[in-house]
Order: C-alpha cells, then sequence, then structure tokens
C-alpha cells in the first residue's frame, strides 16, 4: 500500500469513529473509567468482539466464559481492575467491522480481543492497527494474522504450527505413505489449514492420493468420501470446523472408512465427540490445551470453570482464559491504561505461565509455545504416544 493510500484510510478511519463518538452511542457496560486508577488500581476498559449468535455461537460462548472467569479472579486480585466490553459478530465480516468500530469510537477502551474466526479478524485487525489499538485473537489460527501490523497479536496455536506436529507423529508411528485431503474452501481459516497441509505433505513425501473440497453448512459428503476411499489412503487430512468436521467423520465410518484423521485447531473440542460419537475415535490434533491433563493447573481450571458453566472447558475457553491474564500482566508492565503503553509492554510479553504453558510473542506478535499432540479414543482425548 502506498503512503497516499494509507494516509486516505488513516483518515477515513479516524473520520468515523469522530462519527460513532458523535452519536453517543451508549455502552451497556458498568464500572470505573478507563485510565483512571482508584486504591492504587489501574482501571482498564478492554473490547471484546464474539461470535455469540448462529451456528459457532459454541466458539463464542465458550471464549467469554473464559474471558469472564479470568476478570473476575483479575479483578479479585487486586492489581489491576478490568471492564469488558462484548460485541457480537454473528460470525460475519461486516458485523464484526461494525462491532469493533463502535469499541473503537469509545476512547476509554485500550485494546480489543477477537474476533473469533480469521475471516472476521482479517477485517477488523487492519482498522485496528491503523488506529494504534492492540488486538489479539484469541482462536484465529490461519496464516498471516500476526503480518497484518505492528498491533496485532494472537495467542492462539496457528495452524503452521499445530498441524505439522499432528502429522509428524502420525506418520512417525505408522509409517503412512499415501494421505487424501478433504478442506472448506469458502472460509480463510479451513483454506489456510489445507495450504499447511499440503505444504507439509509434500515437505514430509507424502503422495497426496485426492484432494476434495465443501463449503459451510453442508450436509452430504458422500461423493467426496467415496472417492476418497477408493484411494485408500493411509490417514486423512480434513481443514474443518467442528460442525462440518464431525458430520464428516460420522459419514466417513459408516462408509467404512476406518483410518485416523488429522485435523486442525477448529476440530480440537468436545463438540466433535458429542456430534459424531464413537466416529469420533481416530481424530489426532495438536492444541496448546489437553484438557484431561493431571497438571494441577489444568485440574484446578477444569474444576472452576465447571462449577462456573456446569461443563468442562475446551481450548477456546482456556485460550481466551490465558489471553485475558496476558493483557492483565501487559496492564500492570505498563503501569496505566494508555493505549501506547500497553501495546509496548505486551509486545514484550515473554515466558509468561498460563494454564497453557510457557508462552512468548515473537517479533511479529505471533506464538512461541510448544502444542501438544492428542487424540480421540474411546470418546475422550488422550495425549498421542
Amino acid at each position: 500500500m502506498n503512503k497516499i493510500s494509507r494516509k486516505i484510510i488513516v483518515f477515513i478511519s479516524a473520520l468515523m469513529l469522530i462519527v460513532l463518538a458523535g452519536c453517543g452511542a451508549k455502552s451497556s457496560s458498568t464500572g470505573n473509567t478507563s485510565g483512571e486508577k482508584s486504591n492504587g488500581k489501574i482501571n482498564a476498559k478492554f473490547g471484546v468482539i464474539a461470535y455469540m449468535t448462529g451456528a459457532g455461537a459454541a466458539y463464542g460462548e465458550a471464549i467469554t466464559n473464559g474471558f469472564k472467569l479470568a476478570q473476575k479472579e483479575i479483578n479479585k486480585k487486586g492489581d489491576v481492575n478490568i471492564e469488558l466490553v462484548t460485541e457480537d459478530s454473528a460470525g460475519k465480516q461486516e458485523q464484526a467491522l461494525s462491532s469493533s468500530q463502535k469499541l473503537m469510537s469509545d476512547n476509554d477502551i485500550v485494546a480489543l480481543l477477537g474476533p473469533t474466526l480469521s475471516t472476521e479478524f482479517k477485517v477488523v485487525a487492519p482498522e485496528a492497527d491503523i488506529n494504534g489499538i492492540s488486538i489479539m485473537g484469541t482462536s484465529t489460527t490461519a496464516e498471516g494474522i500476526p503480518q497484518i501490523g505492528d498491533y496485532v497479536f494472537r495467542n492462539s496455536i496457528p495452524e503452521a504450527l499445530a498441524i505439522p506436529a499432528a502429522m509428524e507423529k502420525v506418520v512417525s508411528k505408522t509409517g503412512a505413505k499415501k494421505v487424501a485431503i478433504i478442506y472448506g474452501n469458502d472460509d480463510v481459516f479451513t483454506k489456510s489449514g489445507y495450504d499447511t497441509m499440503k505444504k507439509e505433505a509434500e515437505k514430509m513425501g507424502l503422495d497426496i492420493v485426492t484432494t476434495e473440497t465443501f463449503q459451510k453448512g453442508q450436509s452430504d459428503y458422500n461423493a467426496q468420501l467415496t472417492k476418497i476411499k477408493s484411494k485408500k489412503p493411509d490417514f486423512i487430512l480434513a481443514s474443518a470446523l467442528y460442525n462440518e468436521g464431525a458430520v464428516i467423520m460420522d459419514q466417513a465410518r459408516k462408509m467404512g472408512i476406518d483410518v485416523p484423521f488429522v485435523g486442525g485447531n477448529g476440530f480440537n473440542s468436545p463438540e466433535v465427540i458429542k456430534i459424531a460419537g464413537d466416529a469420533a475415535n481416530g481424530l489426532v490434533v495438536a492444541t496448546p490445551w489437553f484438557g484431561d491433563s493431571k497438571e494441577q493447573k489444568v485440574v484446578d481450571f477444569n474444576n472452576k470453570y465447571k462449577e462456573a458453566y456446569g461443563k468442562l472447558p475446551d481450548q477456546f475457553a482456556a485460550q481466551a482464559y490465558d489471553a485475558l491474564y496476558i493483557y492483565a500482566d501487559a496492564l500492570k508492565r505498563a503501569g496505566e491504561a494508555d493505549r501506547e503503553a500497553f501495546h509496548k509492554a505486551l509486545a514484550e510479553t515473554k515466558d509468561f505461565e498460563g494454564i497453557l504453558g510457557k508462552f512468548s510473542f515473537d517479533k511479529e506478535g505471533d506464538v512461541v509455545m510448544v502444542p501438544k499432540v492428542v487424540e480421540i479414543k474411546d470418546g475422550k482425548f488422550y495425549e498421542f504416544k
């Protein structure tokens, strides 16, 4: 983008925020004004954009639950007081952008969290970056997310890190040589996952016997799976969200396809087991979150989350929980609820100890951590060995 174009975009974005602010849009949030200090606490307001209604609302629910649980604990500790202002994106780019503009028009908003999907994030993050507002994705794993700009971060392990880890484990254990790929071709996240799968398969010298595609909301995968079955792959790479992914596995097992599936981050949810039942057995994914770990911090988080929400957390709840703690840590190090001071402190995050493990940002705002590889057996996630 040339300098003149960038100036025009900055001017338009600034004008839109001024107009929104001038409209007197009221926030439903309550609490102390962001930036003020009371009783030694730093008061800060963070904007949240989440997928709360629609087909993928389970993602948004888990994420906002993780935020709220962390918020309650952080505020109770007393170093900082965090207020969250949440807007629904409904999984739509236009609504995500509108929600973000509403939040950014509030000068008290120090930084943003979300949106949920990579497709939404890729339209929101550039505007946040132009306006100098830090934004962090807690579930956005598509390639190129942090590279959008200096103010863009994520704490969710990218597909480019997770998928190769899972593939290497499966190939090492089974000696697989042939692989089939199936992916959603109308979503940034699933297309990015496919790119990583194809690249890694070629790198590992695997024979890609067929590549099949599908679209969001599809319910019949008979044609794709029939072709895959005829090619007799040693395992199947599937880049899908859990809604479609679970149905694909269910139909595959009913057709007699019993080879392992290797999925991306969208597959890593208890919802897969809930929807697919026994058909979910044989799914392998790499993840920062292994909910059945015996680590005390994981056990404690599971117990707290279940007590608060009546069910166990998934990866998305855990990543959101850690994300707000990362924000709280950066806020404390910044010493004030100032956007620039917060951005500088956030970028310097290193060796943060969360429930997901040791976490750092690289120079581009991307994740530095080691993922775990898990598989579903007998209706539960186990560490893949």
